[in-house]
């Protein structure tokens, strides 16, 4: 099959390595695109380098009918989406979308550096919940998303939780950093193998994943659960799928999910969070 491939690296990065993640992926017919948007570029502000990468692709649709395949590592997958939220008229040419580390939730690195959104950086734009159209886009092209997990559910520098949503495919590689995911061989294997069969995921409608949604709907801070042998539990339901919460030293409330003896959610909720987050636990 001929396709058009996009690759596009993320924040304080150039296009070197993700290039070479194409060598495991691409063959001699497929038309590679790698936009490099410049180190500095990626430390200011995200709206140029969206415009940058959409005009590219603008281009390659005038050139050819070929279908898309595109690759995003961290903020690289997070520009695709708001590409593809611009241009819904796109989405019948991707054939797939593959996110890997991007943090789709909100990068809970950036809330803390910037965590009212006062500073025009990249900061602010990292620190977006981009789950809406994330989850629109997935509804209707086969999206998989590939985290690493170092043993705490993140990577080192992006939670798992904030990398899964709705109708995406979801794939753990243990102990990859962040940093390694850009152009590691499992990484390359695992996207040959969602393309071998790319499908639409199905909604879990399990208790678990039903709360986890409603918690999700608050916007929170997903984090690591690095913390949660320090939680007690809040409620427990009929299929053993239990909440949890946790106040730091300053009077922060974490809140957990767990199924079975494995914590699957890990959030926190800001101070001017905290009585948002209070409603909804009683409600849950």
């Amino acid at each position: 099959m001929s396709y058009i491939l996009f690759l596009q690296h993320g924040w304080a990065d150039t296009c070197r390595d993700i290039s070479h993640l194409s060598r495991s992926l691409a063959d001699p017919q497929t038309i590679t695109y790698a936009p490099d948007l410049g180190l500095l570029n990626t430390w200011l502000t995200i709206t140029p380098l969206i415009t940058k990468v959409e005009k590219i692709a603008a281009a390659a649709i005038a050139t050819s009918d070929l279908p898309w395949r595109i690759v995003g590592h961290s903020m690289g997958g997070l520009i695709w989406l708001e590409i593809l939220d611009r241009h819904p008229e796109w989405l019948p040419k991707v054939h797939s979308l593959v996110l890997v580390g991007s943090p789709v939730g909100g990068s809970d690195l950036s809330r803390l550096f910037d965590p009212w959104g006062w500073f025009p950086l990249i900061a602010r734009d990292l620190a977006t919940n981009r789950r809406p159209i994330a989850e629109a886009i997935a509804s209707q092209v086969p999206t998989l998303s590939i985290v690493g997990d170092l043993g705490n559910s993140t990577d080192g520098t992006v939670p798992v939780g904030c990398s899964q949503f709705a109708h995406a495919n979801f794939v753990s590689l243990n102990n990859l950093r962040h940093v390694a995911l850009k152009n590691h061989p499992q990484v390359a294997s695992a996207i040959q193998q969602f393309w071998q069969n790319p499908q639409i995921a199905a909604i879990s409608t399990d208790t678990a994943s039903i709360l986890i949604t409603k918690l999700r709907s608050l916007d929170l801070t997903e984090i690591d659960n690095l913390n949660f042998k320090h939680a007690q539990i809040y409620k427990t339901y009929a299929d053993g799928t239990k909440l949890w919460t946790w106040k730091n030293l300053w009077q922060v409330t974490h809140v957990y999910v767990s199924a079975g003896q494995q914590c699957i959610y890990s959030a926190y909720a800001s101070w001017q969070e905290q009585q948002k987050l209070a409603i909804a636990l009683a409600n849950c």
